[in-house]
């Protein structure tokens, strides 16, 4: 069993950021803002080039969306990585507005 079979993402409201650890060690987030919409716009998402290759912006995208989407939030993709994700998966539940511009100011 390697340590990325500890892997847990859990959302930090404080830094408004969905957080990937290995162990207990963060080694990615993925950021968000929420709109005057209330919506969850994510234009960020980072993960420690020493664990890069390894597919955890993936595992961490998916659980933020899969978390998004029981809450009954809507996204909206800013960040190139959460923007390939949501246009190769389905999400069950999720509301994804697609933005008309890249900046989400």
């Amino acid at each position: 069993m390697s340590d990325l079979d500890h892997t847990t993402v859990t959302r930090n409201d404080t830094t408004h950021r969905y957080e990937l650890r290995v162990g207990e060690l963060l080694v990615g987030f993925t950021m968000f803002r929420i709109d005057q919409q209330g919506r969850l716009n994510f234009p960020h998402t980072e993960i420690d080039p020493a664990f890069r290759g390894r597919g955890l912006a993936q595992t961490l995208v998916a659980e933020a969306m899969t978390d998004v989407a029981a809450r009954g939030e809507t996204v909206v993709p800013h960040c190139p990585v959460v923007t390939a994700y949501l246009r190769r998966n389905d999400v069950p539940g999720l509301t994804v507005e697609w933005p008309e511009h890249a900046n989400p100011e």
